[in-house]
């Protein structure tokens, strides 16, 4: 069967920038194969290009790039190729050929309606490698968390920013009341952030168990901040309740009459109960213990100590450039916002800076190490950089990984390190330096700036230094040759 169309849907846990570059990868590639495509992207501002049921019926296969759990019903029966959106990014032209030698081998509908096999014989072979491939990639607690964590930052930027507008009257202005100050600091403080860690609860449950699993996790998560046991409790609440009601879904067997009852009383119902209970007598105090010697442990960080802690996050910002480990170590210092722990999401923030200024700033030092789309993305660089938006630094890394990545994660690493020496607290999640300015939001901007400019400069000189003029490099694309999807 000759492909003619496919679609995709992209989707990242922030949807700011993964989201819009895995799409632009994927229609690029599709176009220089001559097929066509239709991706939406599932980004911060919700679905975008959104593909309509007749376009999803017309579609030969569709592709899946995504960092979270993505709704598949309107493609049910069509071939489907799952990757995460840095996949789509560092080889969108491997993930349409899979989508198309999947499409070639599925059934062919004959004259009559019915379906024949294809002619390929390894026709089930290709198969049963698809659903191994969707049910490795589709499943697992990371996926869930993520899920989780993409509804969870809108909640957290939101309330962060309004904190931090609260302090521009004073660090202790939000008391009183009456204030302006006051009714931003009760917008960002007790509405926002007090419910980022139900949010981050429920959809985790909605991600395993879908509708059924959202009520229960939410109220797993609003009592795990209400005992005491916050971020890490909301965690396991969520989880808890996920696989609770799945199980629950699977296990009961009404008659039909009553199936009705399942998503909305009975599971919702039993589900609540247990997580509640559980949360109540069993884990809630245990967790508690643990977020209260983690943050006694953070705020007492002097020295050494707080460099080598440092030094991980700002490894861990660059190393994979807003991917899954980036991701960790964000969500790490955001739990942190709520116990009154600012220094992690400081090292966090300038790291996450830092690989996109430090790249653009190689291409200005060192123009004839790049080529001219790197140095039309070191432009762009700059602004990303700038608004912490580390995805900036990807189309650099993606042509030459084995130079790029370790001068990046020196940067990052080196900036992390500094943050954490001085001792510099932000009270804002996110932002870049455009929140910077805001006064009381950062306890010492000028060192935080220096952190910022002496990794940007590190990681500009270290990639300057390690790669070779564009008429001495490779051949293109030898280190960036990608793993199959």
């Amino acid at each position: 069967m000759a492909v003619q169309r496919l679609v995709a849907i992209t989707s990242c846990p922030t949807g700011i920038a993964h989201t819009y570059m895995a799409a632009e990868a994927l229609s690029k590639a599709a176009a220089e194969a001559g097929i066509a495509i239709k991706v939406e992207t599932q980004g911060s501002i919700g679905a975008e290009n959104r593909i309509t049921d007749e376009e999803a019926a017309q579609a030969d296969a569709v592709i899946i790039a995504a960092d979270t759990n993505v709704a598949e019903d309107r493609f049910a029966g069509k071939p489907i190729v799952h990757a995460s959106t840095g996949d789509a990014i560092r080889n969108a032209a491997g993930l349409i050929a899979q989508a198309a030698q999947l499409a070639s081998a599925a059934p062919v509908p004959a004259a009559g309606g019915g379906a024949q096999p294809a002619a390929q014989g390894d026709y089930l072979a290709r198969i049963s490698a698809a659903k191994e491939q969707r049910k490795s990639s589709q499943k697992g607690p990371y996926k869930h968390l993520m899920s989780g964590v993409s509804f969870m930052i809108p909640f957290v930027v939101a309330g962060g920013i309004l904190i931090a507008l609260s302090f521009a009257f004073g660090i202790h202005a939000y008391e009183q009341q009456g204030t302006l100050a006051a009714a931003l600091y009760r917008i960002g403080a007790q509405s926002a952030f007090a419910l980022f860690v139900p949010i981050l609860s429920g959809y985790i449950a909605y991600s395993i168990a879908d509708r059924p699993g959202l009520a229960p996790g939410m109220i797993g998560g609003l009592i795990s901040t209400q005992v005491g046991a916050g971020f890490l409790g909301g965690i396991i609440a969520g989880f808890l309740a996920g696989y609770l009601a799945l199980w629950l879904v699977r296990t009961i067997h009404l008659p039909r009459t009553l199936q009705g009852l399942m998503p909305v009383l009975i599971v919702p119902l039993l589900t609540s109960l247990v997580v509640g209970l559980v949360m109540i007598y069993v884990v809630g105090e245990p967790i508690k213990a643990v977020t209260t010697d983690l943050t006694t442990w953070l705020k007492g960080l002097t020295g050494g100590s707080a460099i080598v802690l440092g030094l991980i996050l700002g490894l861990m910002m660059a190393f994979d450039m807003g991917g899954p480990v980036n991701k960790a170590a964000y969500t790490f210092a955001v739990g942190l916002l709520a116990s009154n722990v600012y220094t992690p999401m400081a090292a966090v923030m300038a790291a996450g800076m830092v690989p996109p200024l430090g790249l653009a700033l190689a291409t200005v030092i060192a123009p004839r190490k790049f080529n001219a789309e790197e140095k039309e993305a070191g432009e762009a660089a700059w602004v990303l950089g700038l608004s912490f938006i580390t995805e900036g630094a990807i189309p650099f890394a993606a042509a030459d990984p084995f130079r790029v990545i370790p001068s990046i994660m020196t940067g990052s690493a080196i900036t992390a390190a500094m943050s954490m020496a001085f001792g510099i607290q932000l009270r804002a999640p996110h932002g870049g330096v455009f929140v910077l300015p805001i006064p009381n939001v950062l306890t010492d901007l000028p060192l935080y700036v220096l952190s910022i400019v002496v990794g940007t400069v590190v990681t500009a000189v270290v990639v300057s230094t390690l790669k070779r003029p564009v008429a001495e490099a490779e051949p293109a694309g030898v280190l960036a040759e990608p793993a199959a999807a």
